[in-house]
Order: C-alpha cells, then structure tokens, then sequence
C-alpha cells in the first residue's frame, strides 16, 4: 500500500506555541484554510482509494476540500490523533515543550516505557496508531491518505520506517500540509519514499513566525522556548 501521511493545516494553537492535543482542538487558522483548499491540486495526478482522518477537528477541516473534490466521505481512525500533552496540556513553556519532545522521541527511538506526564506511554502510542493503520490496510485501498498530526506522524514513522535512523523524525521538521509517503505494509514493514517539510501548496503558505513545537526539529522548537 502506498501511504500518504499528511500533517493538518495551521491551528491558532500552532501559531501560539501552544501543546494543544486533547479533542475535539481548535480549528484551522485563515492560512490553514488556504494550506487545506491547495491539497486537491496538489495531488492531482495522485490516484487515491480512500481518505482517513483522526478524531480532532482540524483533520476533518483539512481533508475536507480534498474529500470534496475526489466526492468521497473522509473515514474517522480512533487512533491517528494528535500524541496527549497529559499534565503538559495547553502549555508552552520551555520545560514542558523539552519534557514532551524528549518523550515522545525516546519512543522513536525504542524507549516505549517512558510515559507522558498523565499521558500514554510509548507502547500504548503504537498500539493505537498502528492499529488504525491496520485497518486502512483492511479496507483494500492501494493509496490511502491519513490526514494526522505533527508527533504522532513523525514518531510513528522513527520506529516503523525500515530504511532511516529512529533519529531521523526528530531531526527534520514537518509543516502544516506536508506531506510523509511510504510504502509497504504492517507485515512487511513501510519503507520511507519521501519526507516534504513544506506545505502542499508551496513556500508561501508556510509561517515562519509560528512557535509551532509539534512540526519542527527537536532542536530547533528548543531553541525557540
């Protein structure tokens, strides 16, 4: 199955800096709207089975015009939401912004004891995540987009990618709309194709000024708290 992870569009909550992970979230900014509408064009020549979402809203408003224009309904997944902040929620400090990299990332990298302040741990993260990709497996789709998140996306491609370093995820941002493809299978393991850091839709729909710690480097959102 070819598999296209794509990151949703730009929240209020991405341009504040803000560990915004608990449902349903906030919803797209104008700019995110813009990232949104520049999908459908933008995998024009793409042929796609099907289009999942997670259960956040911001998933929903970002395939929303891409759904619209292929005349399908978007699939909710259960498991494909954002990674939860736990006791970090809604912060933006710092220390919180370190303490849940640092976490989430040790997962990338196989430490899946290490658990979130009030959240999950690392084999509770794959558990749920892999299990809704198991079942856009099951639905026969040869190319399927998943409309996910930041972290969720980029630790789940460090530990399931046979064919880059774990390290990898945390050292290479994802924007609002990029775009994650790979290839393969949950038997036989995904091979990485492409990791796109820019929006869907070109450099001008990225945000610079945007404290955004969930898309960029482990090191660059340090530097930035």
């Amino acid at each position: 199955m070819r598999l296209l992870l794509i990151r949703h569009g730009q929240t209020p909550s991405n341009v504040a800096g803000l560990l915004d992970t608990a449902a349903p979230g906030p919803g797209l900014t104008e700019l995110g709207h813009r990232q949104a509408a520049e999908i459908p064009d933008a995998l024009r020549s793409q042929l796609l089975d099907g289009i999942w979402v997670s259960s956040l809203i911001r998933t929903h408003l970002t395939a929303a015009p891409l759904a619209a224009d292929r005349g399908v309904d978007p699939i909710e997944l259960s498991g494909t939401h954002e990674i939860a902040a736990g006791e970090l929620e809604l912060r933006r400090d710092h220390e919180a912004v370190r303490i849940y990299l640092e976490t989430v990332f040790a997962w990338g990298v196989g430490d899946l004891d290490v658990r979130m302040p009030g959240g999950e741990n690392g084999h509770e993260f794959y558990s749920r995540f892999d299990a809704s990709i198991a079942e856009v497996e099951s639905s026969g789709a040869a190319v399927a987009v998943v409309v996910s998140h930041g972290a969720a996306i980029r630790v789940w491609v460090a530990g399931r990618a046979v064919n880059v370093p774990p390290s990898f995820a945390a050292e290479h941002d994802i924007q609002n709309t990029g775009v994650v493809e790979l290839d393969g299978s949950s038997a036989d393991g995904w091979t990485l194709l492409s990791w796109q850091g820019t929006p869907v839709g070109g450099s001008d729909l990225i945000d610079e000024d945007a404290a955004d710690p969930t898309g960029e480097s482990i090191e660059d959102a340090l530097d930035e708290n």
